[in-house]
């Protein structure tokens, strides 16, 4: 298979895209201190985006693209699965694994060509991550999981992810 010049050019575009959403999130998951953080996030999107492209470019006539997709939903869930740890403590990393799976959908986009819907989620896990630890809010969540979390079930705040 032999693409034009100015596709592959496009095309590469797309995967420095993905990279740089990725990474948008990833810098707020090490600010906070988390293990998988830039390099992991963008990783994962610019993975992503490049087996979309793949799914795009090779299978894009039949029915199989969408096992590629549904091989990179997989491939993540299985990394996010080793993020979470369960302790005596409770449960840690669901939101930073929540975080990576969403990631990898913005890196599929990007790989589709949906930039404006990309950059929408990207803004929306960037929210969701931000919002909870804002004071009042954060203030709020916690007193939710003192009244409804039955012990032993507790999901740690500031490990959760």
């Amino acid at each position: 298979m032999e693409l034009a010049m100015q596709t592959q050019f496009d095309l590469g575009l797309r995967l420095l895209a993905a990279v740089a959403l990725g990474g948008i999130i990833g810098l707020e998951r090490e600010r906070r201190g988390h293990a998988a953080g830039l390099g992991t996030f963008a990783l994962v999107t610019l993975g992503a985006c490049v087996f979309s492209l793949i799914s795009d470019l090779v299978f894009s006539a039949s029915s199989d693209n969408t096992r590629i997709a549904s091989g990179v939903v997989e491939g993540i869930s299985f990394l996010g699965a080793g993020i979470i740890i369960q302790g005596r403590g409770g449960v840690s990393g669901l939101t930073t694994a929540a975080a990576l799976w969403a990631t990898a959908a913005v890196g599929m986009l990007v790989g589709y060509g949906l930039y404006v819907l990309a950059i929408m989620t990207t803004a929306a896990v960037l929210l969701i991550l931000v919002i909870r630890h804002i004071g009042p809010i954060a203030h709020t969540l916690e007193e939710i999981r003192d009244d409804d979390e039955p012990a032993g079930l507790r999901v740690n705040s500031e490990s959760a992810g």
